[in-house]
């Protein structure tokens, strides 16, 4: 069997076996790696594309990864709203504070070298002024892209989660 044909049996039956389990397409966005970060923190995989990435013993939760060198959680395409006061009970209460829990991990190749557990508390706090500065920027049009964005960096991370892995 040639390397290409292998990955082609790999593709096939990794999609067969997300089909059967109810998971989806995990070749959509990220969706490969938020099931195989659900198997290994021993989490539920969520059952849609939106919204939670998965359950943990808190309910619902946010995973981010990353490949670079250092660890961080970039959270990008967050919708823009008309006013900041808007903005932020959106973020509170529908994007990132509706999660007890944010999962940050680090992959080297395909497997997972670091996982930290941060509470969405903590997200809000480190990522509301960030967003604002963002939002703000928006607003006056200085940014092609209208959607938010913001990172928790490597210090972030270390100062305020909990390493699960």
């Amino acid at each position: 069997m040639t390397p290409e044909q292998k990955f082609q049996q790999l593709f096939e039956e990794m999609h067969q076996l997300c089909e059967e389990q109810g998971w989806g397409d995990p070749f959509s966005y990220a969706r490969s790696r938020e099931i195989h970060l659900a198997g290994i923190l021993g989490h539920n995989v969520a059952e849609t594309y939106s919204g939670a990435d998965a359950v943990d013993e808190d309910g619902e939760c946010e995973y981010k990864s990353t490949i670079a060198k250092s660890i961080n959680g970039t959270y990008n395409g967050i919708s823009v709203q008309n006013t900041w006061e808007e903005q932020e009970t959106y973020l509170i209460e529908k994007k990132l504070g509706k999660y007890a829990n944010h999962y940050i991990a680090r992959y080297e190749g395909g497997k997972v070298v670091e996982v930290w557990k941060l509470t969405g508390n903590d997200v809000l706090m480190i990522l509301l002024p960030k967003l604002q500065k963002d939002w703000e920027r928006k607003i006056h049009g200085k940014h092609k892209d209208p959607r938010l964005s913001g990172n928790l960096t490597k210090k972030e991370i270390y100062s305020y989660g909990t390493q699960v892995l």
